[in-house]
């Protein structure tokens, strides 16, 4: 197993249990003991946990791990989400992506859709993800709209009130939002509530929303709330879903689609 490997793994573990000791994480990705202590002792290095006697804990309570650790989690759940939520947009339309893995997902989906390859533009994105912007850019069908605003490196977003007054300027036909947590009472909730609030606006600036969340992030909570769940017209999801999840946020009056 190469390092990079090892980390993504040793990180998604902290993430799922809160704190890990050396032996225990040995045993789990069959490497020696000193292996595990040179890895945690690097991540401590880039403040991606924190070291204790004998292992290590997630790095804050609201820990999210950076972009480049997320891609290869649900990967098959999420590019199956990302092509039916890029179905669901049609040609011309302006849409605003929000950051994310599934977001990212969504970008690429559309961009291989044959009938958006001609068009001057086929679709307009407006995004605040600077790794989406880099990837729809060079694609002469897609008018690039990038907010302005602080690149938060965990996500490579773009916050504050310099996307506040580009967002504020524009109409959008649909928001797809990435979410960490999607939940009926509470709603959509992001770990940053800077990126929540530029999600927020997106949202208010779009005729309809559609949220792409793989069914891990259903009926959780997270700290940054983004909108209600009235706001939400569909939810995208992979068919792990339960039949009660789904009932729920219909009776909420959200259309859900399970692929």
């Amino acid at each position: 197993m190469s390092r990079d490997a090892r980390w993504k793994a040793l990180l998604e573990l902290l993430v799922e249990r809160g704190r890990l000791d050396v032996e225990e994480a040995a045993a789990e990705l069959t490497v020696s003991a000193a292996t595990i202590r040179r890895d945690f002792d690097q991540l401590a290095e880039q403040q991606m946990l924190v070291r204790t006697r004998g292992g290590a804990v997630v790095h804050g309570v609201s820990y999210e791990l950076p972009l480049r650790y997320k891609t290869a989690r649900h990967a098959s759940e999420k590019q199956r989400i990302a092509k039916a939520v890029a179905d669901l947009v049609a040609p011309g339309e302006a849409v605003g992506l929000t950051g994310g893995t599934t977001t990212t997902e969504v970008a690429r989906a559309l961009a291989v859709r044959s009938d958006l390859a001609t068009g001057s533009p086929a679709l307009t994105i407006v995004t605040n993800a600077l790794n989406i912007a880099n990837e729809l850019a060079v694609r002469p069908q897609f008018k690039i709209v990038l907010t302005g605003g602080v690149a938060r490196p965990q996500s490579y977003e773009l916050v504050g009130p310099l996307a506040d007054g580009v967002l504020s300027q524009i109409t959008l036909d649909v928001a797809v939002l990435g979410v960490v947590a999607f939940d009926v009472t509470h709603g959509t909730a992001a770990h940053d509530e800077a990126e929540a609030a530029i999600n927020r606006l997106l949202c208010e600036r779009a005729e309809r929303v559609l949220v792409a969340a793989d069914s891990s992030k259903l009926g959780q909570r997270a700290f940054a709330r983004i909108c209600a769940t009235d706001a939400v017209d569909t939810l995208v999801t992979d068919v792990a879903v339960s039949e009660d999840m789904v009932r729920r946020f219909q009776e909420a009056g959200i259309t859900v689609v399970a692929v």
